[in-house]
Formats: C-alpha cells, structure tokens, sequence
C-alpha cells in the first residue's frame, strides 16, 4: 500500500511539474466554455426559441438558462473524459523517456505501477474538471439559475463517474503506446471526435435513425444525457409552473436527449447512473487483467 501511495503521489507531482500538460489540461475546459458560450449559444437560444409558441411568453432568465444548461452539460461531458486523456499520458512519458526502466527491476509489482497512474490520473482530473465546474457554475448563474442543492450534488456525483469513466478508459487505450507520436495521435482523436460520439456538439435526436440505434448502446451517450438531466431538471420544473403543457416539456427533453431510448424503452436518470458504474467496473476489471499479464 505504500507503494501505491508513493506511486500515485509522484505520478501527480509530474503532472504539476509538467507545465506544459498541466497547462493544456487546464486550457481545455476554459476554451470550451469560451467557444462554447460565444457561438453555440447563439445557435441554440435560436433553436429554442423557434420552437416556442408564439403565443407563450416565456422570461429572457429561462431561455438563457436553459441554454446555459444545455451548454454547460455538454462541455463537461466532453471535458470529464478528454481530461484524463491528457493527465494519463505520465504513463507514455514514462516509456518514451525510460523512467518505467527503473521501475522494472524494483520490487514493485505490475498492476501496482498500473494502479498508480490511474488513481492519480482520476485526482488530478477532478481537480481540473473541478475548476471547470465551478466556472460552469459561474456561468450559469449569470444566463439564468435553476439548480437547487440536490441537482449540484448529483452533478458533482455525474462527474466522479465521467471522470471514472475517462481515467479507465484512458489508461486502457495508452497501455500499449510507446511514442511521443503515438501520444500526440491519440489525443488529437480522442479531443476532435468524443464529443460528437457523446453527443455534446450536437444532440443525438437529431441524427440518423440508424446512428441513433448505434450510439444507444454507448455508454458515453447516458454520461451526457445523466449530466443534461440534473443540469436541467430545475428548468423543466420552471416550464411546467408557467404554463408549459406536459406534452411540450417531454418533447423538449427528448430534443435534448434527456430521455435517451434503449431498444425501444426510455432509460431514466437512476438507470444512466447504474449503466456507467457498470461500465466503470468491467472496464477496471479488464484493465486490471491486462496489467497482471505484463511481462516486466
């Protein structure tokens, strides 16, 4: 167990001592909020309001906040697991550079060493993806607020398991690079197509009937829509005290994908939540096989 701890310390201390991949981490959510509130707002406060009877007066507060919600959900879905991503590549690092030569002829076993880089991958992610929500939080409250204690509760539990979610993933995808190359090609595909694969640049209801079929059965598409949920659970309580019809709300909420269809049922929040856990668990078994098999 000492091991493990002094592991996972010096692995967040090279991430700190790296200027340049904590900086990049760090600039990673701070560049979505900004790109995401100067041109997608737009785009969606458009949207919405297209979609809204004309008859029906409805408060500037809540068309910004839902749109600052419907943002914000998305950016940290995107930023929850592209983060880690960027904090796990200690472990190509230390390949490339030789480092993991040492810890080959030290007594340490395997899965340890393996262990080391993921929990330190998942504290340094939820420090940065920390900041990104208390920023995101800042933001909303300035478009419109309606959150109410609980929703900020299950939003912090929303990005413990993206944030589980990514660290596993992410070291299962860079156990086997050995190159800066390799590193850098990773990255760049995981940053320029996660978010359409989770459905946070564009909602998943507008695609194809057939990719809509598909991303169903990936686990990133509830890991946005859990974080759309309790992001914007607030709001569709607002829009059923003013006047909005039930009918109304539910299609707004399947436009937003907050009620995402698995093989013709509805999966509801509670059933997101277990859906990522257990992706979390088998992924961390599988990760934990492959580290017990490593040949030092």
């Amino acid at each position: 167990m000492k091991a493990l701890f002094a592991l996972i310390n010096r692995n967040r201390k090279l991430f700190f001592k790296d200027k340049g991949m904590f900086f990049s981490s760090l600039m990673t959510p701070l560049i979505l909020i900004v790109l995401y509130a100067t041109f997608l707002a737009n785009v969606y406060k458009k949207s919405f309001e297209s979609a809204l009877p004309e008859v029906m007066a409805v408060s500037e507060s809540l068309i910004n906040g839902t749109v600052a919600a419907q943002l914000m959900a998305a950016l940290l879905a995107v930023s929850c697991v592209t983060v880690t991503f960027c904090v796990n590549l200690t472990m190509v690092q230390d390949r490339a550079n030789g480092a993991r030569k040492d810890f080959n002829v030290s007594p340490v076993k395997s899965p340890v060493i393996y262990m080391g880089y993921f929990f330190a991958t998942v504290l340094n992610s939820l420090m940065v993806n920390g900041v990104a929500f208390a920023l995101c939080l800042v933001y909303v409250k300035s478009m419109g607020w309606y959150l109410s204690a609980s929703d900020i509760v299950l939003l912090l539990l929303d990005i413990l398991l993206l944030v589980l979610f990514g660290a596993v993933l992410s070291s299962i995808v860079c156990y086997p690079l050995k190159t800066q190359g390799q590193m850098s090609a990773v990255g760049t595909i995981v940053s320029a197509g996660y978010g359409f694969v989770c459905g946070a640049y564009m909602p998943i209801s507008n695609f194809s009937e057939g990719l809509q079929k598909g991303m169903s059965y990936l686990p990133s598409t509830y890991g946005t829509s859990m974080l759309k949920n309790h992001m914007m659970r607030g709001i569709f309580e607002e829009m059923k005290t003013i006047g909005f019809p039930e009918e109304a709300v539910k299609g707004i909420a399947d436009s937003l994908d907050c009620n995402p269809v698995f093989r013709g049922e509805v999966v509801s929040p509670v059933q997101m939540i277990i859906v990522m856990a257990a992706t979390i668990l088998i992924l961390g078994l599988i990760y934990l096989t492959v580290c017990a098999k490593t040949e030092r």
